[in-house]
């Protein structure tokens, strides 16, 4: 399905109407398949957007896996670009060349350089961005491009690219009704992007048979974490300052600990152990120090204390919690948490808070067809043990909160990149 021509912008658009045309040329929001884009892609020559390309997929953790990994290259003297998705406050936030975003006016020529080459290929808004991505860093002469996966792995966009390294981070029941019910048929899926003869990085600790199935398939250079059966690199935290990590390559001791997930870092750290780029110590103790992502656990006021974290699944909600856990040991004068959560519906939501603790939940319905109503997510709450509250906007469960909470409360904003990212635009209009 295409827009009559005379509804097409040109490079004088703003790149807000660009969006707007993109959001609708498709007949689908997803589309998996890579036929379409790669035959696009294919007519820009962009299919080797630089001479060394990861590609990061998983079920949490890519973003933080890829700042990482970013951060470590940036710091080794390499050009680097990354793409990453969602964004939460602006479109630019997907990509980053040299921990940079880009003029508008960059993605709008773009756009109207793949719109010129699709003719009458169709495109989803996710295979638009991706191809607008991957022309960008063509264009841009980088050393290395981090592509991060935006759904599954085997169909998705990101993959008409070969990966010189393919990472998986973590495998768990997210995104069902397209990448199956099971770990295994999720496992199959984020497989997809192990390419012939190229390295595989794993962080997950349980990894799914049909991942080592499918590697042995493409006779792929597989590097599993411990404690996998076969397991070659491993990590350990020693203390809240420092941890070690070592592969069949490398051992390094004392590193700083970062602002992220450690799997995650450490995932990145072995995908760069077996890459075989040449990265020194000092540039990995540099990118480690300075590795933080927006959203991801961020800590955007105290006291009280309010932390904003995407986590939209039971498996980054337990990685949540547990942080919470150890905010509230440390710090003994914590009177209540309470957690601002907004959901889409299409989410797990019943096992997310489930894994999450709370004093008071402030829920709050989401806009558009995906959103959760405040009342479908309170329903999965127990009333006996908290407190429930609903609302009808995000913004509206955030002043209620913060009217609330006493200084020595916490206030967590979690259940969605929507979620966080309207609490950031609230917040930046604040700061304004």
């Amino acid at each position: 399905m295409n827009t009559a021509t005379s509804d097409k912008p040109n490079v004088q658009a703003s790149l807000k109407t660009w969006l707007r045309y993109l959001e609708h040329i498709h007949p689908t929001t997803i589309e998996l398949g890579l036929e379409r884009v790669s035959l696009v892609a294919q007519r820009l020559d962009i299919l080797k957007p630089a001479p060394f390309v990861f590609t990061v997929a998983g079920t949490n953790g890519k973003g933080t896996t890829c700042r990482t990994l970013e951060m470590i290259l940036l710091s080794a003297g390499y050009r680097v670009g990354v793409y990453s998705s969602p964004h939460l406050l602006r479109y630019t936030e997907r990509v980053r060349i040299n921990n940079q975003e880009l003029p508008d006016i960059e993605h709008i020529k773009a756009f109207d350089q793949i719109e010129h080459a699709r003719q009458d290929i169709s495109l989803s808004y996710f295979e638009y961005s991706t191809l607008a991505a991957l022309l960008m860093f063509k264009q841009a002469n980088l050393d290395i491009v981090i592509l991060e996966v935006g759904l599954g792995g085997r169909l998705d966009a990101t993959n008409i690219v070969n990966a010189d390294v393919a990472v998986i981070t973590s495998i768990a029941l997210d995104h069902t009704d397209f990448l199956g019910n099971t770990r295994e048929s999720i496992g199959y899926e984020k497989a997809g992007i192990f390419k012939q003869h190229c390295t595989a990085i794993v962080g997950e600790p349980d990894t799914p048979s049909s991942i080592i199935k499918y590697a042995k398939e493409k006779q792929v250079q597989l590097h599993c974490c411990q404690p996998n059966k076969g397991g070659d690199w491993q990590y350990k935290l020693v203390n809240h300052q420092s941890w070690n990590f070592k592969s069949l390559k490398d051992t390094y001791e004392n590193l700083p600990v970062p602002q992220i997930p450690l799997a995650n870092a450490a995932t990145a750290l072995a995908a760069i152990s077996y890459s075989k780029l040449d990265v020194s110590i000092n540039s990995i103790h540099q990118g480690l120090a300075i590795t933080q992502l927006t959203g991801r656990f961020q800590i955007i006021s105290e006291n009280p204390l309010i932390i904003i974290d995407v986590a939209h699944n039971p498996h980054a909600a337990k990685y949540l919690n547990s942080q919470l856990q150890k905010v509230i040991q440390n710090r003994n004068n914590i009177k209540k948490v309470r957690i601002v959560i907004g959901m889409l519906k299409d989410k797990d939501i019943k096992s997310t808070i489930a894994a999450l603790k709370a004093d008071c939940w402030y829920c709050a319905s989401l806009y558009g067809e995906r959103g959760a109503t405040a009342e479908e997510i309170a329903v999965n709450i127990n009333p006996s043990v908290t407190t429930i509250l609903t609302f009808p906007s995000v913004k509206a469960a955030w002043e209620q909160a913060k009217t609330d909470a006493d200084e020595n409360d916490i206030i967590v904003v979690c259940g969605s990149f929507y979620t966080v990212s309207d609490i950031l635009g609230i917040a930046k209009n604040d700061e304004q």
